[in-house]
């Protein structure tokens, strides 16, 4: 079909748009904040600096284009990477096999001279095991020109996800449920998983950031295995209890009680409330974006 990748497998298409890349011209002309862009998963979609900063606005690329069998948007993407300096981030993009491809080839393109920041990355490997035996990026931070990931004990600069920047945070909500479910978009697809926890209140991060927002605010304890309804909940104040799918909850710099959707009623004696933490978050950001945009000159 005209217009599609059809005569390659995805690792062979994949390939195709890496060496793709690498063989153009690198230009640093202006910038491109690139992310998971999913209007289905609220986190993923409102991770990206580009979203809180004029000076990005409007200049944003799916990581996700990379692999697409649309001609026209993989085309687009090599444009956009060969020719603009990049940010990275934010959301779990590191040490998952998803974004394994597009990572490495940042990598090569930053060796190459291509002015690249880390902003709000984080550890997303699917096994936890692997992560407690070695708890190292599948890059080498070393070679960008500044990095910022959400993971607080790995040897980077600790930069928490730059949602915490939305007003919407500025908000107050009366709690008026004791525990709140939420799902991410795999979990609340489960029909047995749900109706198991039918006498809870239960929502997921398929919903809109608004109503997302408004159920966290609602809930005393939150019980999630989401990592933005864990991370927004601990902005909010609120109690959390996180049900671990990925590495992404192992490492924030405020720790919350890990259980399973089947103990975690007993875990909820062992959560705590932070205080300020959005008020950290937030400034963390706001530096941090002084230093990427003097080093990208913008």
């Amino acid at each position: 079909m005209l217009g599609y990748h059809i005569n390659f497998n995805s690792k062979r298409r994949k390939l195709n748009i890496y060496n793709s890349i690498v063989s153009e011209k690198q230009t640093n002309e202006s910038v491109i904040n690139i992310h998971r862009i999913n209007p289905n998963n609220v986190g993923d979609y409102y991770c990206g600096p580009h979203l809180y900063f004029d000076k990005l606005k409007n200049k944003s690329l799916d990581i996700s284009d990379f692999r697409s069998y649309k001609k026209s948007e993989t085309e687009h993407f090599i444009k956009k990477v060969s020719k603009n300096k990049l940010i990275i981030g934010g959301g779990g993009l590191l040490n998952i096999k998803h974004f394994k491809l597009q990572m490495e080839l940042f990598e090569h393109l930053a060796e190459l001279g291509k002015k690249i920041v880390i902003w709000g990355a984080g550890h997303n490997e699917i096994n936890l095991e692997n992560y407690n035996i070695n708890k190292k990026y599948w890059i080498d931070t070393s070679k960008f020109g500044l990095v910022g990931t959400r993971d607080y004990s790995f040897n980077c600069e600790w930069v928490p996800c730059v949602s915490c920047l939305h007003s919407v945070f500025d908000r107050t909500f009366e709690e008026t449920q004791e525990i709140g479910l939420l799902f991410n978009a795999k979990s609340i697809k489960d029909n047995n998983l749900t109706s198991k926890f039918s006498q809870f209140p239960i929502s997921s991060n398929t919903t809109d950031l608004k109503e997302m927002i408004e159920f966290i605010g609602k809930s005393e304890t939150l019980v999630t295995n989401s990592y933005h309804g864990m991370y927004w909940a601990i902005l909010m104040n609120k109690k959390v209890v996180a049900v671990p799918a990925t590495s992404k909850f192992m490492d924030f710099k405020y720790k919350v009680p890990i259980a399973s959707f089947d103990n975690f009623q007993d875990k909820i004696s062992d959560t705590n409330r932070y205080s300020g933490v959005l008020e950290e978050c937030r400034e963390i950001n706001h530096s941090f974006a002084k230093k990427a945009f003097d080093y990208l000159d913008l």
